[in-house]
């Protein structure tokens, strides 16, 4: 296929090994990736890179770059089929762009540049095909949010208060997450540590500092209620484990993990086919099989990861892996 450079899997198989090494192609820092199922998921990190596989990781593509993207780092994918996808670059003003392909990253077309110079995006999500959400560090004392409503073609500002100090982490691109009637949830850190609902904060008991705080949040339904996790620390001290990860229960209620995980973690995930939640960062992984109340070590040889979406993990200097069935 023109434009594309193929990379064929190699599986690595060491005992305790958890997650199948994948050929990515690539040495760049990957921290934006999205899987879709059946066989098709797409990836981004520094120096413009985007990765594509649609055959379950067998084969990932190294896409054109989108145009002067060089000095770019997406730390965001978001993808609706295997043809049609959104990255997101953070940075310093004019750094933080999205960019839009409607035929398999053959061509992009940028639909979207801060409008703030002083601004930092810091994570892009949508819920289904048309709601979108981009949210970045403040400006003038509030989160600039931007909303599309048609798959990134346009997008309208929201703001949301921030506490003095207050930041998000571009870490994984799941500091945001949408729930059911597109409201709006987001992890924060970096003095003020938090969770923010539709606009209303609620403290979190997890690391604060101004390297530190919540990393990641991920949710899940079980009955009438909506489970929610949160993880992170602090990422100048990956292997400190106070204030890694708490969860939400049915009581609605913040509590910090009673087991934490064993380290500093910038993404976290359930996998419904286990039933377990997945964490996993700079020092390796940690898995947990009650909701995020306690966490014990998960494929402890293996590092460098920096975000997931299962069954794909991506890390440092092109490294993806998928978790073994």
């Amino acid at each position: 296929m023109r434009g594309f450079i193929l990379a064929l899997v190699f599986v690595v198989s060491a005992p305790g090994q958890q997650w199948v090494l994948q050929d990515s192609h690539s040495a760049a820092s990957l921290r934006g990736i999205h899987s879709l199922g059946k066989g098709v998921a797409w990836a981004s990190g520094t120096s413009g890179t985007v990765l594509r596989t649609t055959d379950g990781g067998e084969s990932w593509q190294t896409c054109p770059a989108p145009p002067d993207s060089a000095k770019l780092d997406f730390r965001a994918v978001q993808a609706f089929d295997a043809d049609t996808a959104l990255v997101m670059s953070a940075g310093n003003g004019d750094l933080s762009r999205v960019y839009r392909t409607n035929d398999g990253c053959r061509t992009w077309k940028l639909v979207f540049g801060n409008p703030d110079k002083e601004g930092f995006w810091d994570a892009l999500q949508f819920d289904g095909p048309g709601f979108g959400a981009l949210i970045g560090d403040p400006v003038g004392g509030r989160f600039p949010v931007f909303i599309t409503t048609d798959a990134g073609e346009s997008w309208k500002r929201r703001e949301i208060e921030a506490a003095p100090k207050q930041s998000l982490f571009a870490a994984s691109n799941s500091s945001l997450s949408i729930v059911e009637d597109h409201k709006l949830c987001v992890g924060t850190g970096g003095g003020t540590t938090a969770f923010i609902a539709d606009g209303v904060s609620s403290a979190i008991p997890m690391a604060q500092g101004e390297a530190a705080g919540v990393f990641s949040i991920a949710s899940r339904i079980d009955g009438a209620a909506r489970i929610f996790v949160a993880v992170g620390g602090d990422y100048k001290l990956p292997d400190q484990t106070t204030g890694t990860a708490a969860f939400r229960g049915p009581d609605g209620q913040w509590h910090a993990a009673e087991t934490r995980p064993h380290g500093y973690r910038s993404a976290v995930a359930y996998d419904s086919a286990s039933k377990s939640w997945i964490a996993v960062g700079t020092n390796g992984a940690d898995i947990s099989t009650d909701d995020g109340r306690n966490w014990r070590p998960f494929a402890v040889s293996e590092r460098n990861w920096n975000s997931l979406s299962l069954p794909f993990v991506v890390g440092a200097k092109g490294r993806i892996g998928k978790l073994k069935p």
